[in-house]
This record gives structure tokens, C-alpha cells and sequence, in this order.
């Protein structure tokens, strides 16, 4: 990849700029408050494309382009099925109890919902997982700077975990917040033109189509059974598996993106943040799954273009850089480079900061030390970024072992976002849940993905258990690891909570939805959370029938 003087000055105005939020931002910072929450004082504009971009880093850019190449236009169910329902589901039903309830971040909800040791474990694995997702942002963009300038694997990964140290203790998760602003209209710039280019080049959607088989252009027709489609998934395990539990457990439970609509000004704020998100997001996979179709289509029309190898196999994570390397011209290049490396730095920073704020609130000032002054878990949440950024370097050389990245990160979903969602699906809608049952649940839902994905196998990956039964991908044991961990959780909170006495209703208000008082929404019908969902849900819907 060859850049030139532009490309050059383009990455280093960049780099300069998001330094400067950082320094700028640092200001503002006088209180742990403003370090890990924001302070509840962002506009909506800002928290819905913030809320939107925290999940626009490495699963968005490089995994989801590997993706379209491997699976074809079945990944589009990863927005159109697998996040606008579970996106708007929390604007409407679960920010309320979120916002409403003051709790600090999602295992402090735990606390308030269910007990200590809930949160504690919540806590511990959400913690764990931010890094892993941190680390894997961190590889990717380790293997960018690699292929940009040449350097060593371990020292471009060093060089991205410092600069991304750098604004987020700065500034904190304010700073991260208008950074992912920045990344979400640099990723449009940057990635638009080369989605139209790659389209073009095969001769438009016709092209595409007449050069590859129908199941990479098609999103429903090939669902029947496992061997229909290069997923290996049926439409039981897709809507299961992606469309219900590690959907709905990502965007209702994740902290990360939760924490955006949590630093909103106001409760119609908070909910409308992933409603208002969710309408740029369902156009996403134009600009990020269709140019993975296209490469595929253009290799195979003998114009000097293959699909970049590894180890013998395609190597899907570097899909999108040959094609970068194919169509853009300097300047353009330097803009696509940029906006690649923003999206793998805010998806650093957005990870690291989640993991700052639940070190210090629900690990550190829960059972370290409870008491200190102020300025002390301010002086902690900046310790924790640093230690955070570190562990994550640990965590980007493990993301080295996948060929593609998107695998990996449903696999770490499905350990612990399967089960929490079960756990929160009762505690907010069931009010005979106890902390008992939420507590066993989450902890054998966790165990039943473990012990899945150690007698399952796929891609090579897995199977340490044994092998009883092994899949035809790696995304299709994904799905039914998370499946297997929401189902365990669920029934056990139940039966462990009908065997114990639950709470009193007065004790429950403003934390489940039967003994929450509704409140008249005062906003002018268009900004109603209702309004907009519904809105969102025919558009989405319209999608999925124009790809069927």
C-alpha cells in the first residue's frame, strides 16, 4: 500500500485532532462524575451517533467487509435482524429503568434490581470482556499501521494503545463520546465512495449478482437448512441465536453502548439515543458489508484482483484493505486509512472507558475500598485506563488466532451477554425474580456456554471437552453457545426464584415494569421514543423484504 505526501498529512491532522478533544475536554474533568459518566449532560445528537459508533470500531469496519466476503448478504442480518428490534426495545422499555433508577452503569442496576454478589459477577465478566473487544480493536488496528507504514506487529499495536491512552485519560468518556462522533462521519467519508467504486467495478448490483450464486446475494431465501448457506445457520438458530439472545443481550445489556444513552441530558433523551441511532445504522451495511460482496464478484473477473491469504485461506480480515489499496486514489486513500483508524481507536477508547467505570464503581469502590473521598476513584478511573489499555494489548495478540474477527467477538457476546440478558429479561419484567436466581442463573448460563463451545467444534476452534457435534461455521457455534447460555439462565432463575421469597413490591419501583407507575411522555409527538421506533421497525422491515 502506497501513500503519499496527502495521505500522510490526512493521518496526522487526525491524529492531532483527537489529542486535541482530549486535551480540550480535560478541563471539564473535576470530578469522578465527569471522568466516567459524562455527568449526564450530553445533547441527543451527540449520544444517538455516540450510542451508533461505539459499535462501529473493528466488528463494524474490517470484520463485518470479511464477513459480506465469507457469508454474502446473510450478514445483513447483524443490523437488520440482529440489532434495530433490540435497539429499539431498549429506547422504549429499558432506559427507563436505566436512566430512572440513577444506577452509575449496568451491573450497579444489578445491585439496585437484584444484590451485590449479581453485580460482582456481572461486573467481572463485563470487565473481562471489554478488554478482549478492546484488545481486538487494538489488533486490528495494529495490523492497519503495518500495512500503512511498514512497522513491526507489536509496535504499531503500542503506538495505537498510546494515543488512545492519551485522550481517554485526558479527557474521559467525554472525550471518547465526540471522538466516535468524529469516527461515525469520517467512516461515511471515508467508506461510501468505496462501496459505490467496488459495485461499480462488477458492473453494479446486476453484475455482482450474474457472478456469484444467490445465497451470497440474498438474506432469506437460504435458510431452510444448515448446508444451504455459507453460514451453516437455519432460520431457528439465526433468529434464536443472533436475532433474539446475542442481539438483544448486546444492545440492552452491553454497558458500552448503554453508557451513551446514559450520559444523555434527559430521561426523553436517553430513550430516544439508540431509537434516533438506529436509523443511520440500518444503512450501515451498504457502506460496509456490499464492497466484501463485491471483492468476491471482482475476483473472479481476472482484472488483477484476489482475495488476500492466510495459511492457505482466505484471509478475511484483510479484505478491506486490498480493496483500499485497489480503488483509491491519494488523498482518498488517506481519508479511507483515517476513517479506519478511527473507528478502531474509538473502539479501543469507547471499550476502555466501559471498563474504567466498572472497575472503579462496581469492582474497586465496592470491595476495595468504599469510602474514600471523590478525588480519589477520579485518581482510580485514570489508573484503571491505564491498566486497561495495557491488558488489552495482551488481549489483541489472542485475536491474532481467528481469520475473522466478527467470529470472535460473538463467541465472547455469547459468554456473557447471553446470560445476562435472560437475567435482566426477568428482573425487569418478572417481579417474583429473586437475587438468588438471578445470581445461579447467570452463573450456570455462563458455565452452559463453556461447556457448548468445549464439546462442539467449528473451523478447528473449540472441542476441549470432546467433540459431540461439530458445525459447518464458526458464526453457527456462536449462535448456538449463546442460545444454550440464555436458555440454562432462564430456567434456572426461575426455578431457584419460585424456591425463595422475593422482594415487596415497594421495593421493586422504578426497577421492574408491573409496579413502575407509567409516565406521561411530554415530548411533542414527533421526539415520542414510541413515534420514532415505529417508524424505524417499517423502514427495517422494508429492508429485509427488499433483500429477501
Amino acid at each position: 500500500m502506497t501513500l503519499h505526501l496527502l495521505d500522510y498529512t490526512i493521518l496526522i491532522l487526525y491524529f492531532g485532532f483527537v489529542l486535541g478533544i482530549g486535551w480540550f475536554l480535560r478541563k471539564s474533568v473535576s470530578s469522578s462524575s465527569d471522568f466516567l459518566t459524562s455527568g449526564r449532560s450530553l445533547p441527543l445528537w451527540i449520544t444517538s451517533l455516540a450510542f451508533l459508533a461505539a459499535n462501529m470500531g473493528a466488528l463494524e469496519m474490517i470484520g463485518m467487509c470479511g464477513s459480506g466476503a465469507k457469508y454474502g448478504m446473510m450478514t445483513s442480518h447483524f443490523y437488520w435482524v440482529g440489532a434495530i428490534p433490540a435497539m429499539l426495545f431498549v429506547g422504549v422499555f429499558m432506559m427507563p429503568f436505566y436512566f430512572g433508577s440513577k444506577a452509575r452503569s449496568v451491573p450497579e442496576y444489578l445491585k439496585l434490581r437484584f444484590d451485590e454478589k449479581t453485580r460482582g459477577f456481572n461486573a467481572i465478566t463485563f470487565a473481562v470482556m471489554t478488554i478482549f473487544s478492546s484488545g481486538i480493536s487494538m489488533y486490528a488496528l495494529g495490523i492497519l499501521l503495518q500495512v500503512i507504514f511498514g512497522w513491526s506487529f507489536t509496535f504499531s499495536v503500542l503506538v495505537s494503545a498510546g494515543i488512545v491512552l492519551a485522550y481517554t485519560y485526558l479527557g474521559g468518556l467525554s472525550s471518547a463520546i465526540y471522538n466516535e462522533v468524529l469516527q461515525f462521519f469520517l467512516i461515511v467519508a471515508g467508506f461510501a465512495p468505496l462501496a459505490f467504486l467496488a459495485v461499480q467495478k462488477a458492473g453494479g448490483w446486476e453484475g455482482v449478482s450474474s457472478r456469484l450464486q444467490p445465497v451470497m446475494t440474498q438474506s432469506w431465501q437460504h435458510l431452510g437448512t444448515p448446508a444451504d448457506n455459507p453460514m451453516g445457520v437455519e432460520v431457528i438458530g439465526l433468529m434464536m441465536g443472533l436475532g433474539f439472545v446475542l442481539s438483544f443481550g448486546y444492545w440492552c445489556t452491553n454497558y458500552l453502548v448503554v453508557q451513551r444513552a446514559m450520559a444523555a441530558r434527559n430521561m426523553t433523551d436517553a430513550r430516544n439515543t439508540p431509537i434516533v441511532g438506529s436509523f443511520p445504522k440500518m444503512f450501515i451495511p451498504f457502506i460496509v458489508i456490499v464492497p466484501g460482496i463485491a471483492a468476491v464478484a471482482i475476483a473472479q473477473m481476472n482484472v488483477g484482483y484476489a482475495l488476500p491469504l492466510k495459511n492457505g485461506g482466505p484471509d478475511y480480515d484483510m479484505v478491506l484493505f486490498s480493496l483500499m489499496e485497489q480503488f483509491y486514489p491519494s488523498g482518498m486513500l488517506g481519508i479511507g486509512l483515517t476513517a479506519l483508524i478511527a473507528s478502531f481507536m474509538s473502539g479501543m477508547a469507547g471499550n476502555v472507558t466501559a471498563f474504567n467505570t466498572v472497575w472503579t464503581y462496581d469492582i474497586y469502590q465496592s470491595y476495595i475500598r468504599k469510602d474514600a473521598p471523590d478525588s480519589h476513584y477520579l485518581w482510580m478511573g485514570r489508573m484503571a485506563t491505564i491498566f486497561g489499555v495495557g491488558l488489552s494489548i495482551g488481549a489483541a495478540y489472542l485475536a491474532q488466532s481467528f481469520n475473522n474477527m466478527m467470529d470472535f467477538l460473538q463467541l465472547i457476546f455469547g459468554f456473557v451477554n447471553a446470560p445476562l440478558f435472560a437475567t435482566f429479561l426477568l428482573g425487569m419484567f418478572w417481579k417474583r425474580a429473586t437475587a438468588n436466581g438471578a445470581f445461579t442463573g447467570l452463573v450456570s448460563g455462563t458455565a452452559a456456554a463453556a461447556v457448548t463451545y468445549g464439546l462442539t467444534l467449528a473451523e478447528a476452534k473449540g472441542g476441549y471437552l470432546g467433540v459431540l457435534y461439530e458445525f459447518p461455521s464458526s458464526m453457527a457455534q456462536n449462535f448456538w453457545v449463546a442460545i444454550n447460555a440464555f436458555v440454562v439462565c432462564f430456567v434456572l432463575t426461575i426455578i431457584v426464584s419460585l424456591a425463595g421469597k422475593a422482594r415487596p413490591d415497594s421495593e421493586l419501583v422504578g426497577l421492574v415494569y408491573s409496579v413502575t407507575p407509567r409516565q406521561i411522555e411530554s415530548a411533542v409527538w414527533w421526539r415520542r421514543p414510541s413515534v420514532l421506533a415505529i417508524i424505524s421497525g417499517i423502514i427495517c422491515i422494508a429492508l429485509n423484504f427488499l433483500f429477501f
